[in-house]
């Protein structure tokens, strides 16, 4: 089979029965009959129902749903813990349903990591030896894995707690420990089925932020299992909602928001604080007038009158931000044969493209100007506008 190359992982027709005879429940399956009715007819139990998607290379894939949707049953069939009844799973374009034991014990070693949500740790072994053991499995010299270990270690903010034991550990550091085992082992693919729901709220919401911070710098291929939408919209590139064994909507957060494909989603997002969903970068406009420094005040005033605006921000050759320029004082400045260099501010805000809108919030009551979207080489992205910003709200 030939995929996208963009593609790490490829599932097609995925189906789960739980039962003495899960073949013999499909033709019910094809005939959309429920789960309910298959499990009063037949004690089987559909655990996933034709489940097709694809997930992209370097992208946090999010599945979410309520208990007994079929997520951790899902989730347990892209490493062959669950064998699934039907259906094809490609990893690299290779199925691994097709792997013999030898292969499929490669695979596990060597190209995916999970990280589970009770933590999984060995409370008879170190924080140090934990992380390590992945490593030792696969045969790597002790000195190899103890330096690899006490540098992954370091990445989750374990440094210095490499002799303790888990049970001297807090519940969100003994999560780090068992991302960092995960990620010890280099894997292609991490899957992670709800590793934050056992942690109270704080702390979850900083292994959140930990693993967003880690994704955007290792950027591995993630599948992420959650049953809170909150979390989903947070992390995920892109999000599935499922349902009875099936997904009802597949797409990014603001997809999801704004085109909601069933009742049942509409249900599930109406509560949503769309402001700590949405981000900058969702809400930021195209600059509809700039201005290059040496186009000069005439110009720039052109450009106002011409877009309707009272003031216009202005960049370099590079379009690297320099400030901003409103419509009195640059024609003040004509009169007073003054240039323009001479009258840029830099009286306005900035944000970076990544910022959740709610964070925006006091700054867009307070500001003055629209509010400049910049990246790491304060290029000028977009501008948030005040009203931008209120309408994440409702």
């Amino acid at each position: 089979m030939t995929t996208n190359m963009s593609e790490k992982i490829k599932v097609k027709n995925l189906s789960k029965i739980f039962g003495p005879k899960p073949k013999s429940v499909l033709p019910l399956l094809e005939k959309n009959q429920s789960k309910e009715d298959i499990l009063s007819k037949t004690g089987h139990t559909v655990g996933v129902n034709n489940v097709s998607f694809d997930v992209k290379e370097g992208e946090t894939f999010v599945i979410m749903g309520l208990s007994g949707s079929g997520k951790s049953t899902l989730i347990r069939c892209l490493n062959l813990l669950n064998k699934p009844t039907t259906g094809e799973i490609y990893v690299n374009e290779d199925n691994i349903l097709e792997f013999d034991k030898q292969k499929l014990r490669d695979f596990r070693q060597n190209q995916l990591s999970m990280v589970f949500q009770h933590f999984g740790l060995f409370t008879h072994r170190t924080v140090l030896e934990n992380v390590e053991f992945g490593l030792e499995i696969k045969g790597a010299s002790e000195q190899d894995r103890r330096e690899l270990a006490r540098k992954t270690l370091e990445s989750v903010g374990l440094k210095g707690w490499e002799d303790k034991m888990p049970s001297e550990l807090s519940g969100g550091m003994q999560q780090r420990v068992g991302l960092a085992r995960a990620l010890a082992n280099d894997p292609e693919v991490l899957l992670m089925d709800e590793p934050f729901s056992a942690l109270d709220p704080l702390i979850r919401r900083e292994m959140q932020q930990e693993l967003i911070d880690l994704q955007s710098n290792l950027k591995k291929t993630i599948v992420f299992i959650t049953h809170d939408i909150n979390e989903a919209f947070k992390i995920g590139d892109r999000v599935a909602v499922m349902k009875d064994g099936v997904f009802e909507q597949v797409g990014t957060p603001e997809e999801i928001l704004d085109n909601p494909a069933s009742e049942y989603i509409k249900d599930f997002v109406k509560d949503i604080d769309r402001s700590k969903v949405l981000q900058a970068k969702d809400v930021m406009f195209n600059p509809s007038a700039i201005i290059n420094i040496n186009e000069g005040l005439k110009s720039a005033v052109r450009e106002m009158q011409t877009n309707g605006i009272s003031s216009v921000y202005v960049i370099d050759k590079n379009k690297q931000l320099l400030g901003i320029v409103s419509i009195d004082d640059a024609i003040d400045a004509i009169k007073e044969n003054k240039f323009l260099r001479d009258v840029i501010t830099d009286n306005y805000y900035t944000t970076d493209p990544e910022i959740y809108i709610h964070e925006l919030i006091p700054v867009a009551k307070d500001s003055k100007y629209p509010i400049a979207v910049v990246n790491d080489n304060n290029e000028l992205m977009g501008i948030i506008v005040r009203t931008s910003v209120l309408a994440a709200l409702v």
